[in-house]
């Protein structure tokens, strides 16, 4: 069976196309267009991998989007422009990337009766949790301890221009499904970390800036929750729901493992050895949400999926590739890449 995946290219996407290659008999194609987060060298290895080929394009091309639908029998749509910030300071890319062109590619699995069209979101679609206890998260707490997670029932309410994209997104991915019958199936995780995560989202940002003992720049009061699922345990959790999941049905994906802003830097400048003094607290971002937390039981119980990976070792294992692939994260921050070229077999 050949899939088509898309933003294969990023961080999610390329880490998925490992598992795909790795663990499972799928053929991939990956359509990626290659913005400033999307490196080929996250795939060098396997530019001439049998079962693999890479095309760069733009999904919001209907015409390119039509092709490769018709060659594959599944998407996995993981093309996404994702950083909070920027959608902040520019909202129309997100608006263009992630609603408009997960519309055309729904088009083209509609027009060519693909078997199922796996959509990959994000929990941020549900806004902000509060905690139980505010005064109880400090920055060396384990967890909130918070009773209330977002299920798959709960009501959208993004805060940010890029969770308001996702949400129209999955949105549309559901309205495609009840309207036409397309089979659909939508994904949420919590806050992903690993290897080839583009440095400037919060745990790649920290570690890099660590081992250049430049400053570790934290958000506000620093105790902003994140629930932190590794991205391997999220790739199960993507291929579990193509193969497994009811058409028509959201899965959320995560880990239990809560932690602070504040702790995760700290941690991390443990981890790495650099100095404490390093982390600095700096205006908080605009309508920055405060929680995010998730029940993963419908994954559990439907999808026999859990996370395997612990925060703790991940954390380790992190570190330690950011330190082997120096070259990697230094180029990408730079805006410099490796194998850029349109190799399309």
């Amino acid at each position: 069976m050949k899939l088509l995946v898309t933003g294969g290219a990023g961080f999610v996407g390329s880490n998925l196309i490992r598992f795909l290659l790795g663990e499972t008999r799928f053929h991939v194609v990956n359509l990626d267009i290659l913005t400033y987060a999307g490196n080929l060298e996250n795939l060098a290895d396997l530019e001439d991998h049998p079962r693999y080929r890479f095309v760069r394009g733009d999904i919001c091309d209907a015409g390119l989007a039509s092709e490769l639908v018709s060659e594959t029998v599944a998407v996995i749509n993981a093309a996404a422009e994702s950083h909070v910030d920027r959608s902040i300071a520019a909202a129309a890319p997100f608006v263009r990337t992630n609603v408009m062109g997960t519309q055309t590619l729904l088009a083209a699995a509609l027009a060519k009766g693909t078997s199922r069209f796996l959509h990959v979101s994000t929990d941020e679609v549900y806004g902000s949790l509060p905690w139980a206890d505010p005064g109880a998260p400090g920055p060396e707490t384990d967890s909130t301890a918070a009773a209330e997670r977002f299920t798959e029932e709960t009501p959208l309410a993004p805060r940010s221009p890029y969770s308001a994209s996702k949400a129209g997104a999955d949105l549309l991915a559901l309205a495609y499904h009840e309207t036409h019958g397309l089979d659909v199936v939508v994904t949420r995780c919590t806050n992903n970390y690993g290897p080839y995560q583009f440095p400037e989202k919060l745990v790649p940002l920290m570690i890099t800036r660590a081992m250049e003992s430049k400053t570790l720049p934290v958000y506000g009061d620093g105790l902003h929750v994140r629930e932190w699922v590794h991205v391997s345990d999220h790739c199960r959790g993507i291929v579990a729901a193509l193969e497994r999941g009811r058409a028509g049905e959201v899965y959320n994906f995560g880990s239990g493992a809560e932690r602070t802003n504040l702790w995760m830097a700290r941690r991390i400048v443990e981890t790495t050895g650099a100095d404490p003094r390093l982390i600095a607290h700096v205006e908080d971002r605009p309508g920055h949400d405060r929680r995010y937390a998730v029940d993963a039981s419908k994954a559990k119980h439907e999808l026999d999926w859990t996370s395997r990976v612990s925060l703790e070792a991940g954390l380790r294992e992190t570190v330690a590739w950011y330190g082997k692939n120096r070259r990697w994260w230094q180029r990408s921050a730079s805006g410099g890449r490796l194998g850029r070229g349109t190799r399309a077999r």
